[in-house]
């Protein structure tokens, strides 16, 4: 009878066990399903889009020197969020770069905006990868919030209005920089080829 009450226990012990177990994996995925919904739908609700002015800022680069954002009326602007550990935006640099070398002469501007790192990180990546373009640090990620950035890389392609013309998330092949920068080129600079 007193080895039947023990394996009875013993039932009884994993049986709370597993239902604990479960009541906690399912609490887990409820959170988890929640957060990434939050992020997507916050994402898309809150994103700056085409069609809207581009918000002003003014960051650093990596001499100290200013830039912002409306002193580059005129131009196209390729306005590129990264970060040193992303790496997607690791394989588009080279590809941005070879394009800006091309394209720098005809109104286009490329302004690389990392977010949120050390100087010297994102110094030995610029550094490292030859970049001649403006590399500027969002120490604070206010311009971040401000163009409500979600994935890293994201790229807003900046008309000579300062218009955004198109918003571009994920990474991209050295084709597809080369017809961005294309469609942002001043028309003054299209007409004169």
């Amino acid at each position: 009878m007193t080895a039947l009450k023990g394996v009875a226990n013993v039932s009884d012990r994993k049986k709370k066990r597993l239902i604990m177990r479960v009541s906690i994996l399912a609490v887990l995925l409820a959170a988890i399903s929640y957060t990434i919904y939050s992020s997507v739908a916050g994402d898309e609700r809150l994103l700056v889009k085409a069609g809207d002015q581009a918000p002003d800022f003014k960051l650093e680069d990596l001499t100290g020197e200013s830039h912002q954002l409306s002193d580059y009326q005129g131009q196209g602007v390729f306005l590129n969020f990264w970060g040193t550990w992303c790496k997607p935006c690791e394989k588009e640099f080279p590809f941005m770069q070879n394009q800006y070398e091309v394209y720098q002469d005809q109104g286009i501007e490329v302004i690389a905006v990392n977010v949120g790192e050390s100087e010297f990180k994102v110094s030995n990546f610029a550094n490292e990868y030859g970049l001649t373009f403006p590399v500027v640090r969002d120490v604070n990620k206010d311009v971040m919030d401000a163009y409500s950035i979600g994935p890293l890389p994201t790229t807003m392609l900046i008309s000579p209005d300062g218009e955004i013309i198109k918003v571009i998330k994920g990474e991209m092949t050295e084709e597809m920089v080369a017809s961005y920068m294309e469609m942002i080129k001043p028309e003054s600079q299209e007409s004169s080829e």
